[in-house]
């Protein structure tokens, strides 16, 4: 139950956090150590591991569509440029993200907006070492039929020496045996072995994954931080009176904030107001960049004109090679259990869901290619009357995914968007480089290479076939970090040019393309920006 504080002399909270990530709940657990008042503001809802849903065909407990009473922890979003995955629920994409923990090439700490601004490598080096301790970083020790495809694929490219097994944030004990926490001397909760079922990205239902409702946003709640889900923030506002006897420093912001919220699941949208000191936003790319270009029309007007801006996909790009090899069981493992690289910008990981979960395969249509959209469409209509089996043995596969590898394919090149307001959602834009795009030669060939190993045929997305739009998971940037207000958002601690309080801490603060999984990289950025934030007195 939150407390609202009306005593006229103080904030309700010393900080309010929007968002439940991997930002928010590190900014969370580190402001309740160093003695500060927090409330977490989420969206979704908060899980348990047994209310997740067993398959992916369970919608309701897995999509996020609240508007048709879906309220699951996994979001689609489609724009002209580009598809989004993301996640929802109290613990954010760390509910359905795939584990998986590497840190980016050399190039990522020297290039984007942040290029020059500090020695970022060697600034985040102890964040990014603390951030594996706190996640659980461990190397999976078990690789199946899909890691064993994907390591003969890398035989073909010369680059066996560089497969390898992923560093994940799973516990690996006895197979759903439960024990007393193992990572943090007894003060997180119980936890049980990982079984292998390969259905992280649905919910764990094992107790095995560490998402963050197992450590940071765990350890947060019981040092006292304040957690209320199923709420969307829709206003905040530069208190004009302080209600602390705080002194005015001229900069918006420097009295505090009122924060003002909504339901976000019920059918009556009640609305809740409080006051904070500091507000964090860390909703991701999604919610971060949505509400400060909402804001900047009303209460936020000095943010800066990069908002939006600087948008990247990690260049990825998502392929599905159905099997024909029966006695094969590719959903066995966790979600991503190794990666190579092809080349000096790319990186490969085979990704699998628990046996059962074959919702994609609705979305699937053969790898085609071309540059007009018609072109494409034509492409497909041949394909299926000269091939029509490859078609119906996807459609009509009994479990799509034991029998088939999905291709994650990202890199370090870089291109960018611009998000925009738009009439319901955001609209993205073209920025610099190329656009993103689904047709990769790279990735094909991996993809070709991987159904000749698994005796399969590769399948894309339609929305990639016919639109040319990629999928990629890791949306980032908007809310990127540069030198002043003509070149980022924020400066080098997360602070918002032109007002005080004010953060972002989230994937929209990553400033250059990782080229890999970006969740540890985000948790290192914050672990650093809250060790720039002094104690309370």
């Amino acid at each position: 139950m939150i407390k609202m504080i009306n005593s006229g002399m103080q904030y309700d909270f010393d900080y309010i956090i929007v968002g439940s990530g991997f930002g928010g709940s590190v900014s969370a657990m580190r402001l309740t150590e160093k003695g500060y008042r927090v409330l977490v503001i989420e969206k979704g809802k908060r899980w348990l591991p047994d209310q997740f849903p067993e398959t992916n065909w369970k919608l309701r407990r897995w999509l996020w569509m609240p508007l048709f009473r879906f309220r699951g922890i996994f979001k689609i979003t489609i724009m002209r440029h580009v598809g989004i995955l993301s996640g929802v629920g109290v613990g954010g994409g760390s509910l359905m993200y795939a584990n998986t923990l590497p840190r980016p090439r050399e190039t990522f700490f020297q290039s984007g907006s942040w290029a020059g601004i500090a020695d970022w490598k060697s600034d985040l080096e102890p964040h990014y070492t603390e951030a594996e301790r706190m996640l659980g970083a461990t190397e999976n020790p078990g690789l199946y039929d899909s890691d064993e495809a994907l390591g003969n694929v890398a035989a073909r490219f010369g680059k066996s020496d560089q497969f390898e097994p992923t560093r994940v944030a799973v516990f690996f004990g006895e197979p759903e045996q439960e024990v007393p926490d193992p990572f943090f001397d007894g003060e997180g909760p119980r936890r049980s072995g990982c079984n292998m079922c390969g259905g992280c990205m649905t919910g764990c239902r094992y107790n095995a994954k560490n998402t963050l409702d197992k450590n940071y946003l765990y350890l947060a709640e019981k040092e006292g931080a304040e957690v209320l889900a199923e709420k969307k923030v829709i206003g905040v506002e530069p208190l004009t009176d302080s209600v602390s006897g705080e002194p005015d420093t001229g900069e918006e912001g420097s009295r505090g904030y009122r924060v003002i919220l909504k339901d976000s699941t019920g059918l009556y949208k009640k609305r809740t107001r409080f006051t904070t000191r500091n507000v964090i936003l860390a909703g991701g790319v999604l919610g971060t960049v949505r509400l400060l270009l909402n804001l900047r029309r009303s209460s936020l007007p000095a943010i800066s004109d990069q908002l939006g801006a600087q948008i990247r996909t990690n260049n990825e790009s998502l392929a599905l090679v159905h099997s024909g090899q029966k006695e094969k069981d590719f959903s066995k493992g966790v979600a991503i259990g190794s990666i190579f690289p092809p080349d000096k910008d790319s990186h490969i990981e085979p990704v699998r869901y628990a046996s059962g979960s074959g919702f994609w395969k609705l979305m699937g249509v053969p790898m085609v290619h071309g540059k007009s959209v018609l072109g494409r469409i034509m492409k497909l209509i041949w394909s299926f009357i000269s091939r029509p089996l490859p078609w119906l043995r996807i459609y009509f596969s009994r479990d799509f995914a034991r029998e088939s590898v999905i291709l994650l394919f990202m890199q370090h090149i870089d291109s960018t968007l611009r998000l925009k307001r738009g009439l319901i959602n955001m609209r993205s834009t073209l920025s610099s480089g190329p656009a993103p795009s689904a047709s990769m030669p790279l990735a094909r060939e991996l993809a070709d290479a991987t159904s000749e190993e698994v005796e399969g045929h590769p399948f894309v997305m339609v929305t990639e076939a016919v639109l040319g739009t990629p999928l990629t998971a890791h949306i980032l940037g908007g809310c990127v970090i540069g030198k002043d207000s003509t070149e980022g958002v924020i400066d080098q601690d997360h602070k918002v040019f032109g007002y005080e309080n004010l953060y972002v801490c989230d994937g929209s603060a990553i400033s250059a393309n990782p080229g890999v999984n970006p969740a540890l990289t985000i948790t290192a950025m914050t672990e650093r920006a809250m060790s720039k934030i002094p104690n309370k007195e």
